[in-house]
């Protein structure tokens, strides 16, 4: 130590990369090893020169990571953001609603004045293509099963006696239907006896009473069902 002042304060700031003291109090700062270009001395700041460029501020240098919520707003489609994969492509599109066509209404059946025994059979083979069974036919001659009327899926007895038709007589119809795979229906114009109005209500055969203005009436409810389903 030579007693010189500011020599031990003088070492300290070398140590440190403080400032010297110049006349007048003023302090400048030192230069950075290996030349005058420094951080701290490029621009007359010192320290804070240094700082504010390390800092990211409005020296240029790198811009913060953006936070969760200014990546979500970036990304939001209504402004205008990147859009994921399933946003572009949904995996379904459903399709727009529509409406069931009803079915046509059916027109009304006209009815046929019945006189004899064939203007029964005539009715009731009109009834049953304005049900909707097709190529409905009626045999050249009565058979002894008693069947008057056949189409595909459809076999039709009529009974234009004056005496109400009897269980037997149902019963073969049903019979003739379950060998054929067919819908038995029966037309009668004096109606039915009680016995043969349970048999046909237990094996689901339509009923139906032919009036003289020639208009089928429905007796059970096989027969109702019919009219409303159709053939």
């Amino acid at each position: 130590m030579d007693g010189r002042p500011g020599t031990e304060h003088g070492t300290g700031s070398e140590a440190h990369g403080a400032t010297e003291s110049a006349p007048g109090g003023w302090f400048t700062p030192r230069s950075a090893p290996g030349g005058s270009d420094g951080a701290g001395a490029s621009d007359g700041t010192g320290g804070m020169g240094r700082a504010a460029g390390e800092d990211g501020g409005p020296r240029g240098g790198p811009h913060p990571p953006a936070g969760p919520s200014e990546s979500r707003a970036h990304a939001t489609p209504g402004n205008g953001g990147h859009r994921t994969f399933a946003e572009r492509y949904p995996a379904h599109v459903p399709l727009p609603p529509t409406a069931p066509h009803p079915a046509p209404p059916r027109p009304s059946f006209r009815p046929m004045t019945i006189r004899t025994a064939r203007d029964a059979v005539a009715t009731s083979a009109g009834y049953l293509r304005w049900l909707g069974f097709r190529d409905v036919v009626q045999p050249e001659e009565r058979t002894a099963s008693g069947i008057d009327l056949r189409a595909p899926g459809l076999v039709a007895q009529v009974d234009p006696s004056t005496r109400p038709a009897a269980l037997r007589a149902v019963e073969c119809l049903w019979l003739n239907g379950l060998s054929s795979s067919s819908v038995s229906v029966f037309f009668s114009l004096a109606g039915y006896t009680p016995e043969a109005r349970s048999r046909a209500d237990e094996l689901g055969i339509p009923l139906f009473v032919l009036d003289l203005t020639g208009t089928p009436q429905p007796v059970n409810t096989p027969a109702d069902e019919l009219i409303t389903t159709g053939a």
